[in-house]
C-alpha cells in the first residue's frame, strides 16, 4: 500500500521592480511555504503490493467473411469486459479489395470476353490493457474458420 507524505518547502519571495526581480527581504512575508504531496515507499518489507505489469496488447483480426469476423470480435470484447479490462475497439480498418480480370477463353480465339473476380479482406483491431496471462485466457475462445488472428504485445 502506498502512503503519501506531506512535505513543506520554504521559498523566498521576490518582487518585480523596474524590470528586475528583487528579493523582498524587507516585507513582512519574506517566505512563502509550498506544500506538496509526495508518494512515499513503504518502509516495512512485507507491505509492497504485488503489481502485475500491464501491457498494451493489440489483437488484429482479418477475414474475407464479415459475419465470422464480427462474431469473433464480439466474443473477444465480451470476454475482456467480463474480466474488467480496459478495451478499445473493435476498430474497423478499410476493406482491401483485390481485383483479378482474366480472359474467359483458354485458347485466345473468338470474342474477347472477360471474367472479373474480386476478393474483399476485412480487418478489425482491438486494443487491450492487461497482463499477458489474462489475454491467454481471453483468446482461448473458439475462433471461426477463415479468421486470422495476430496478437502483438507492447509495454504500456
Amino acid at each position: 500500500m502506498l502512503k503519501s507524505r506531506l512535505l513543506l518547502y520554504p521559498v523566498p519571495s521576490f518582487s518585480f521592480c523596474c524590470g528586475a526581480l528583487i528579493p523582498s527581504s524587507l516585507s513582512l512575508y519574506s517566505e512563502q511555504t509550498i506544500m506538496a504531496y509526495v508518494a512515499a515507499k513503504p518502509t516495512k518489507p512485507g507491505l509492497e503490493e504485488s503489481q502485475e505489469q500491464i501491457h498494451k496488447i493489440r489483437i488484429t483480426l482479418s477475414s474475407k467473411h464479415v459475419q465470422n469476423l464480427e462474431k469473433v470480435c464480439g466474443d473477444l470484447v465480451r470476454g475482456a469486459k467480463d474480466k474488467r479490462l480496459r478495451v478499445k475497439g473493435p476498430v474497423r480498418m478499410p476493406t482491401k479489395v483485390l481485383h483479378i480480370t482474366t480472359r474467359k477463353s483458354p485458347c485466345g480465339e473468338g470474342t474477347n470476353t472477360w471474367d472479373r473476380f474480386e476478393l474483399r479482406v476485412h480487418k478489425r483491431v482491438i486494443d487491450l490493457y492487461s497482463s499477458p496471462d489474462v489475454v491467454k485466457q481471453i483468446t482461448s475462445i473458439t475462433i471461426e474458420p477463415g479468421v486470422e488472428v495476430e496478437v502483438t504485445i507492447a509495454d504500456a
